[in-house]
C-alpha cells in the first residue's frame, strides 16, 4: 500500500504542488490586493480541479464564497461505515516572500533537491488537500471501511483565520458534528511513524516603538549626546528576556506537567540531534539548551521571545544610500539616522511570547526622555518607569 501511495504522490501530487508553489497566493494580511489579482482564487481553483480529476466515488466538491471573504474549498466524501463524520482541515493561503532563501531557490520557484520540494506553501499548507484525497482514495481502493469525511480547506489561516468562523457557521449543517478533527497543518519528527500534535504554544504580538528625538539629525553629531534608541529598546526587552541566556523571566513560566516531560524524553529518543541539526546554523553557532530533551521543551512549552524586524536601522547593503559609509555604519547604533536615510529614526520591533501572555498589549511606546512605558491593549493599560 505504501508503495502505491508513494507512486501516486510522485506522479500526481508533486506536479500539482509545483504548480501551486508558482502561485503567489499570499494571505490577505500580507496582500491587500488579493481580490484584484486573484492569486488566492487561482490556488483554490487549482486544488479543486485536481480533486475533481482524482475524485472518489460519490464525492461532492464546492468552492464556497461568502461575500468578499476569501474562498473556502469544501469536499464531502461519503462513508462506508456508520458513525460521526471526520473533519479534515487545511489551508491554501501562504506566508509572504521574506528573505533567507539559498542561492537558486525562491518563494515562487519550485525546485526539487535530494527528494525535497522547495517553495513557499508546499508544506504549509498546500499539501493538505492532496494528502487527504490520496489517503481516502487508497482506503477505497483497498475496500477499507471509513466514516464519512468532510474536507474543509480555508484561505485565510496565515492571517489569523478571521474568515473561518463564518464558513464553519455556514457549513455546520452540512458538516454535522465531527467525531474526529484532523488538522493537516502541523509537523512531524520523521516519516517512519505517525505523529500527533497535542497542543500549540500561545502567541502574543506587539509593536515596540522607541523615540528619542522629534526629527532626524546627523548621527555623527548626535552620538554620545543623545541616547541610542536601539540601546533603549534592548534595555526594555531585557526586562522580559535575558539577552545572555535567551531565557524569558521566570514570572512568565508555568510548571510543565510530568507527562509532558516524559513525552519530550520519548520524542528526543526518536528524533535525536535532528531537533537542532535541521537548522542552517552559521559556523560557530550552537543550539540552545543542554540536551535534546531541553530543546524540545524549549520549543513546545517554555515561553520564548522573538524579535522580527527593526524599521529605521539601515542594513549593511544600504550604506551607499547614505552620506558616507562610515556614517551609515554609525547610524545602526546611533540615536538618529542621517536624514537622507530614513528621517525620523524610529525603531519598530515585533515581539512574540509563547506559552503564556507577556503583555495583553497591542502597542508599546517609549516617549522622549524615557519617562514612561505604556502598554495599551484590550481592557488593560500598564505603566512603568522606563529607567
Amino acid at each position: 500500500m505504501s508503495q502505491r501511495i508513494g507512486q501516486f504522490w510522485d506522479e500526481a501530487i508533486v506536479p500539482a504542488l509545483i504548480d501551486y508553489i508558482r502561485i503567489p497566493a499570499k494571505s490577505p494580511h500580507f496582500d491587500r490586493d488579493w481580490r484584484a489579482h486573484g492569486y488566492i482564487d487561482d490556488a483554490a481553483k487549482l486544488a479543486a480541479g485536481w480533486c475533481e480529476r482524482h475524485a472518489i466515488a460519490g464525492m461532492k466538491l464546492e468552492i464556497v464564497r461568502l461575500g468578499e471573504r476569501t474562498p473556502c474549498l469544501f469536499i464531502d466524501v461519503p462513508g462506508t461505515t456508520p458513525g460521526g463524520p471526520v473533519l479534515m482541515y487545511g489551508h491554501l493561503d501562504k506566508q509572504p516572500e521574506m528573505t533567507g532563501w539559498r542561492e537558486g531557490l525562491g518563494p515562487w520557484i519550485p525546485v526539487m533537491q535530494d527528494g525535497k520540494l522547495y517553495g513557499r506553501g508546499g508544506a504549509d499548507d498546500g499539501y493538505a488537500v492532496f494528502c487527504a484525497i490520496a489517503a481516502l482514495r487508497q482506503l477505497h481502493e483497498d475496500k477499507r471501511p471509513h466514516r464519512r469525511c468532510a474536507i474543509l480547506i480555508e484561505c485565510c489561516e496565515e492571517s489569523g483565520s478571521f474568515d473561518l468562523p463564518p464558513y464553519l457557521d455556514f457549513l455546520s449543517q452540512r458538516i454535522g458534528t465531527p467525531s474526529l478533527v484532523v488538522a493537516l497543518d502541523s509537523g512531524c519528527g520523521n516519516y517512519n511513524q505517525l505523529w500527533g500534535t497535542t497542543s500549540l504554544r500561545g502567541l502574543l504580538n506587539g509593536v515596540l516603538t522607541v523615540e528619542v528625538l522629534t526629527e532626524g539629525v546627523h548621527s555623527g553629531d548626535a552620538s554620545g549626546v543623545v541616547a541610542s534608541s536601539f540601546r533603549v529598546a534592548r534595555m526594555l526587552l531585557d526586562r522580559i528576556d535575558d539577552s545572555r541566556t535567551g531565557v524569558v523571566a521566570k514570572d512568565f513560566h508555568v510548571d510543565i506537567p510530568p507527562e509532558r516531560k516524559r513525552q519530550a524524553e520519548l520524542a528526543a529518543q526518536v528524533i535525536g540531534d535532528e531537533v537542532w541539526r535541521k537548522f542552517p546554523f552559521v559556523p560557530g553557532m550552537q543550539a540552545m539548551g543542554t540536551d535534546n530533551v531541553e530543546r524540545i521543551l524549549n520549543r513546545t512549552w517554555r515561553p520564548m521571545l522573538a524579535v522580527t524586524g527593526a524599521d529605521g536601522l539601515p542594513g549593511a547593503r544600504q550604506r551607499g544610500k547614505c552620506a558616507a559609509a562610515e556614517d551609515a555604519a554609525r547610524a545602526v547604533a546611533s540615536p538618529a539616522a542621517d536624514t537622507r536615510c530614513d528621517g525620523s529614526r524610529r525603531a519598530h520591533e515585533t515581539f512574540a511570547g509563547a506559552g503564556c501572555a507577556l503583555w495583553s498589549a497591542s502597542e508599546i511606546r517609549v516617549w522622549p526622555g524615557g519617562a514612561r512605558l505604556e502598554c495599551a491593549g484590550a481592557g488593560a493599560v500598564a505603566r512603568a518607569r522606563a529607567g
